[in-house]
């Protein structure tokens, strides 16, 4: 069965991106770029990647080429039209914590949960999380999204691993406790 991983930037007090959804405040980090957190043996144990509408248009906006081709990606949202089409992309939109469930029942690799926080709280509530990596950014926002957002379900999860940088950014890695 493939595992389900959160790895994600967040900043200091708890937030992945601005009120508005952005995530600029991650440029200009000093020292290693967030690819070498998210080193290559974590990008090697996906094959599947599952993000909220949000997330998506946010990386859709970024003038590159789309980095996930090499990955099934899968959008969760309430419509599928409307959305920058991308490659590699399907759209959840009916159904999804089923679909999600199918999904990690098909051979292969593990399935990054890149965001947003209510992706992350919906997964997280219906027990589909396996592991967390968590960037923490030597940053403080004062506002935003929050990674954790209200009403989440009770959960234990044993650390299984902790990296710091030199520039101050925290690495932890955690494993849920089923």
């Amino acid at each position: 069965m493939k595992k389900v991983k959160v790895f994600i930037a967040v900043s200091l007090d708890g937030f992945i991106a601005y009120p508005d959804g952005g995530m600029d405040w991650l440029a200009g980090l000093s020292g290693p770029t967030l690819n070498e957190f998210r080193d290559k043996t974590f990008y090697d144990s996906i094959d599947t990647v599952i993000m909220g509408n949000g997330a998506y248009r946010e990386i859709a906006s970024f003038d590159m080429d789309w980095p996930y081709k090499d990955k099934a990606t899968y959008v969760l949202s309430r419509r599928n039209d409307n959305l920058p089409p991308k490659a590699n992309v399907s759209y959840l939109t009916e159904n999804v914590l089923e679909r999600i469930r199918q999904i990690k029942c098909q051979e292969g690799k593990g399935i990054w949960l890149l965001g947003g926080g209510q992706t992350i709280r919906l997964l997280l509530n219906h027990d589909l999380v396996d592991e967390l990596h968590l960037c923490y950014i030597p940053v403080m926002l004062g506002e935003g999204i929050p990674l954790f957002p209200c009403k989440m379900k009770s959960s234990k999860w044993k650390l299984s691993d902790n990296k710091p940088f030199e520039n101050g950014i925290l690495k932890v890695d955690y494993q849920h406790i089923a």
